[in-house]
């Protein structure tokens, strides 16, 4: 079946699945804000889709690691956030908000899979020595994502209205499937041999996150820069309006960003052992502070120039991310340990949208120091955890 199931298809299919995710946020932010004018609002959507990943996010994880095909339930998951998309789209304007709030916390159960349950299955599709550049291919496909979603949410909403963008997302959600279903199956020995519960499995999973160093301090060090980056997402509409001339335009400022992550990576995977991932994480938690203090001052040059140097931060920080994942995940654990951390990290983000929302609307700068304070927690938290449990 390895033979069958090429690189290129398995990125392919990641693309697809984390570009119509990356644009369904800024298209349903820009669709909210339109239809309410309001900013908390709007970043209350966002929140409501992706904070109830930490509930789904380990479950879907322990489920991807009992499955003897776990290619057919991602396809699955996929097929129902898709639907959840839509389902959110009707009931804009239509049902009462808090309906659709509802509706956009049981779409978010299924998040983790267009990320962390990809990445789980990498090993399956790339074998021994190529994993490390397969590794920081699969993490450009995150600034992939991010550069295509963004512009597109932008590009749709202003041409065709925000409402289309979020269907040019489902749809590119879909188009993933196929990449999805013929993901390569468990080695056959490796069926049926779980005789533990979900429960268990679940918190044998939550003992190895908490009792690896590396893989702790990794994992707390993402989550808290998630938290900062959540912020940064819920200014965008306000950046865009304020200091660009559109709320849409606030999107660009986003592919910006994943432009710069994009180059990060590229040069990354050219030399995936030149730095450790630790250092890596913390340290690039750091470049994101300083950006976003810079981006406080709301001058457009300032501005894009501090976006592209979060990317820069950004994206070689995911990429080391998944390298601790991969080293330090059992196998048997690896898919639970993946959405779980993906899980995390949405929810973080999604703390980061709510609280921002409030802020920005405040105060646009005040909202930005307080995201560079946080990132800036976040590589202090890095040191917190000691290097021997």
């Amino acid at each position: 079946m390895r033979k069958r199931y090429s690189l290129h298809r398995y990125l392919a299919g990641a693309v697809a699945a984390r570009a119509g995710d990356e644009m369904s946020g800024p298209a349903l932010m820009l669709t909210g804000f339109a239809l309410t004018g309001s900013t908390v609002d709007a970043s209350s959507l966002l929140a409501g889709i992706t904070i109830s990943a930490a509930v789904g996010g380990p479950v879907l994880g322990a489920l991807l690691d009992r499955a003897g095909r776990p290619g057919r339930l991602l396809a699955g998951a996929l097929v129902l956030y898709a639907a959840g998309l839509g389902m959110i789209l009707v009931g804009l304007g239509r049902l009462p908000f808090a309906v659709t709030i509802l509706i956009a916390v049981l779409t978010g159960l299924l998040g983790p899979a267009l990320s962390g349950g990809w990445t789980a299955q990498l090993p399956r599709v790339v074998l021994g020595d190529r994993l490390s550049r397969a590794n920081a291919l699969d993490a450009m496909t995150f600034s992939v994502a991010s550069l295509a979603g963004p512009a597109l949410a932008g590009g749709v909403a202003e041409a065709l209205g925000s409402p289309t963008a979020v269907v040019v997302s489902v749809v590119l959600i879909a188009s993933a499937l196929p990449a999805a279903w013929m993901l390569p199956a468990r080695p056959g020995r490796a069926r049926g041999a779980r005789t533990s519960s979900v429960i268990s499995d679940l918190a044998a999973g939550i003992r190895v996150i908490a009792g690896r160093p590396l893989l702790a301090r990794a994992t707390v060090t993402s989550v808290v820069s998630c938290v900062a980056q959540g912020m940064l997402m819920a200014c965008i509409p306000l950046l865009g309006a304020r200091v660009l001339g559109g709320a849409g335009r606030g999107a660009v400022l986003l592919s910006c960003m994943a432009i710069s992550a994009l180059v990060a990576n590229a040069v990354l995977a050219r030399f995936p052992r030149a730095v450790a991932p630790g250092a890596i994480i913390w340290a690039s938690a750091l470049v994101q502070a300083a950006a976003l203090a810079l981006a406080a001052s709301s001058r457009p040059v300032v501005l894009i120039v501090a976006v592209l140097v979060v990317g820069i931060g950004e994206g070689p920080q995911l990429a080391a991310l998944f390298a601790v994942r991969h080293r330090e995940a059992p196998e048997h654990l690896r898919g639970q340990i993946f959405t779980t951390g993906a899980s995390l990290k949405i929810t973080g983000f999604a703390v980061g949208a709510a609280v921002a929302g409030p802020v920005a609307t405040w105060s646009l700068p005040g909202a930005l120091v307080l995201a560079a304070s946080v990132a800036a927690v976040a590589a202090l938290a890095f040191f917190a955890i000691p290097r021997a449990a």
